[in-house]
């Protein structure tokens, strides 16, 4: 599937296989259609979260009737614009329900200009290996109660020095989220990183044995290492979607102000009660966004006190119109 809603992904798992998967190199289609939509988001966003920890799906709809299903899972696999992507980084709700901490999100450079033929190297058989031995494993039968459809999968152990490592880097990261750490303001990335690197070890186990019935070392060590990558770009991304959605509130108060805004003077309430965009309706965004402009030269701060409106004002700025309004 490309964008289901999530009643349409519960009726596949009713009546087609337990195992579905969203995949789509036009990720933007399913982050900004129906089901993410403003009145479908928080109850998407829950759902899918609980798909990805393997929990039950409980429906209960008039006409539908109500069930419960178990044994279902999902995989996701978006690929996205740079922009779309950051956007839906930026978005709260994102990121304080828990879904994208559960995603492994990384942004390759770009190879624009470096993609010449004379540089082309094609190894078909490394291909054909990869491709054989996927189609062995998505052949294999699976472990399911045919009448239920219900997965049975077995339980994958791990072996006691990739345990010892997984504890090791867990305990890391956990220390790493205290107030004063490195990784305290992508909490949310954080905690999720040692299950991660456990799942991407199992992923690895199964990959190279099918019939394995434990995790090795070696194999939690390249999940470890793995899980790290991702947790570091997911740092590097936040960072760069919250400078983004900075700039993108700042850029369109700026251009509110110059077109739409006809006072002389703007004030931190000016823009929470009419500015355009929803985001500005916050005291801090609506202050930083006119902070930034101040440091651009969009606007002058006043001196506290001075009389705007016939009231004197602690706080405001004067709207730069034109070069001849530049101080």
């Amino acid at each position: 599937m490309t964008e289901p809603t999530y009643e349409g992904l519960t009726r596949l798992f009713v009546q087609g296989q337990p195992s579905l998967g969203i995949f789509s190199d036009e990720g933007g289609q399913f982050l900004g259609g129906f089901a993410m939509s403003s009145d479908n988001r928080q109850k998407t966003l829950a759902a899918l979260n609980d798909l990805w920890q393997g929990n039950p799906i409980r429906r209960t709809r008039q006409g539908d009737g109500s069930f419960t299903l178990y044994g279902r899972r999902l995989a996701v696999h978006l690929m996205v614009q740079p922009g779309v992507a950051r956007t839906f980084m930026a978005d709260p709700m994102a990121a304080d329900t828990g879904f994208l901490p559960r995603f492994l999100i990384c942004e390759p450079p770009s190879t624009i200009g470096t993609r010449l033929h004379a540089l082309a190297r094609h190894d078909g058989r490394a291909l054909a290996d990869f491709s054989g031995h996927l189609r062995h494993i998505l052949e294999s039968p699976m472990p399911m109660d045919l009448e239920t459809l219900e997965l049975t999968p077995r339980t994958l152990s791990l072996n006691h020095d990739a345990r010892a490592l997984l504890v090791g880097f867990s305990d890391t990261i956990e220390q790493a989220q205290a107030p004063d750490g490195n990784l305290a303001y992508v909490r949310g990335y954080a905690s999720k990183s040692a299950e991660q690197a456990a799942r991407i070890a199992a992923v690895l186990t199964l990959w190279d044995d099918l019939s394995a019935s434990e995790v090795s070392s070696q194999a939690m060590a390249w999940g470890i290492e793995l899980a790290q990558f991702y947790l570091s770009e997911a740092l590097r991304l936040a960072d760069a979607a919250t400078v983004s959605a900075e700039i993108e509130r700042a850029e369109s108060l700026r251009k509110w102000l110059l077109e739409r805004w006809t006072e002389p003077e703007v004030l931190v309430r000016d823009v929470m009660r009419l500015a355009p965009s929803r985001a500005l309706r916050e005291a801090p965004k609506a202050r930083a966004a006119l902070v930034l402009l101040e440091k651009h030269g969009w606007i002058d701060p006043l001196e506290p006190g001075t009389v705007v409106r016939g009231v004197s004002r602690k706080e405001a700025w004067r709207v730069i119109r034109g070069k001849d309004d530049v101080v």
